[in-house]
């Protein structure tokens, strides 16, 4: 009969092709998949969150808050302040995981409760308890309220200047979990008391705990330079101080099954079952302007490697040592980070100054998808 599909006959031999060798992975392949990965179809707000694991917090807005300007790129529809707004009819926390933004309550119970590294004094657990049953009693309450009825007065912050007492008590029970976030008035945090569920004891449940968050980090930041989940785990210890030693001890247990790459010397991560060869990582041709703290550009040392140039976030430079500009935002065109751009609204108009790492990109193309992004990013800011 015929030879089976894909061989041939040679002098009465049936001959087999070679199986075909998957192709080897490239930094071109891990550059597509990390953009495309994070930079999902837009969905619901809630959805989006769920997806990232974790949305960072910044105050500055030029010409939004960071947690906007990330959520905008996968949220549909979504205009800056709608978190802030949505955020007390949502399953969301503001709370602390490697810095502080928000995240999906069901996480909070990888690290409540916490146990914060330096205990307080006598006299500041007598305090917050006093505090604590204050706001038992009031409910959702505003700082002020709290000011007025205890008068702590102020104390030097960690920049050096004044701050109200008040505020930095109520930053400490909220991080030690005695206070949640209710809602915010005109960007002032307004908490109500909170009981966490007691955490499992023992070692196996801390082991456990452990592990999903450095699986959360990772499915967030991935695919990951070998140094940056390391940084990324001494960060946990922010989010859970109290599980340091397990963090570290789950970090070395995921090399052993996370998939995994090396180029150049560099060892890269990301969770198993992703292939970032696959066809799925393709991403558009859109051009978008980032928040500093976006997913895509968040870890610095995988942007090197990945784009070939330093991002910098200026915000804190002196003006006189700034290159890109006070709040530059990363402008990406399909996987590649071409630039950044500074956006400033002026006579109730968007205005955006680009620059670039090469040469500037002139072509139509170019051109149009950028002019396409500034009318997304007017209406995002109700312009």
């Amino acid at each position: 009969g015929p030879p089976p599909s894909g061989c041939s006959v040679l002098q009465g031999q049936l001959l087999i092709p070679a199986m075909q060798t998957p192709t080897a992975i490239t930094l071109d392949h891990l550059r597509r998949y990390a953009v495309a990965r994070t930079l999902f179809k837009p969905t619901t707000l809630l959805r989006a969150i769920e997806k990232l694991g974790f949305v960072q917090a910044d105050p500055i807005r030029a010409p939004a808050r960071a947690q906007d300007l990330t959520l905008r790129h996968r949220v549909v529809g979504y205009r800056a302040g709608d978190l802030e707004r949505r955020y007390p009819k949502l399953a969301v926390e503001e709370d602390c995981l490697v810095n502080y933004g928000f995240l999906p309550r069901r996480h909070l119970a990888l690290m409540h409760p916490r146990v914060a590294k330096t205990p307080w004094s006598r006299s500041t657990r007598d305090m917050a308890a006093e505090v604590l049953a204050f706001i038992r009693e009031r409910g959702p309450t505003h700082p002020r309220a709290i000011e007025a009825a205890f008068a702590h007065g102020r104390r030097v912050n960690a920049w050096g200047g004044s701050s109200n007492a008040t505020t930095h008590l109520l930053d400490g029970m909220h991080y030690r979990g005695l206070l949640r976030v209710a809602t915010r008035e005109s960007g002032t945090r307004i908490y109500e008391a909170v009981d966490h569920p007691p955490a499992a004891v023992g070692a196996e449940a801390r082991a456990e705990r452990a592990a999903a968050l450095i699986e959360l980090v990772v499915a967030k930041y991935a695919p990951l330079p070998a140094a940056s989940l390391g940084y990324l785990t001494s960060l946990l210890g922010y989010g859970a101080p109290h599980l340091r030693t397990e963090a570290r001890a789950a970090m070395k247990r995921a090399h052993g099954h996370l998939a995994r790459v090396t180029l150049d010397g560099v060892t890269w991560y990301w969770p198993e079952g992703d292939n970032p060869r696959s066809a799925r990582w393709a991403p558009d041709d859109r051009v978008r302007l980032l928040a500093p703290f976006d997913p895509v550009v968040w870890d610095r040392r995988r942007f090197e490697l990945l784009w070939g140039w330093a991002y910098r976030f200026e915000a804190y430079t002196p003006p006189a040592k700034r290159r890109l500009g006070y709040y530059a935002l990363p402008l990406l065109w399909g996987d590649t980070v071409v630039g950044w751009g500074n956006a400033a609204v002026r006579e109730g108009a968007l205005d955006i100054e680009t620059g670039f790492v090469g040469k500037p990109e002139r072509g139509a193309v170019f051109g149009r998808s950028l002019a396409e992004e500034t009318t997304r990013l007017s209406a995002f800011l109700g312009l």
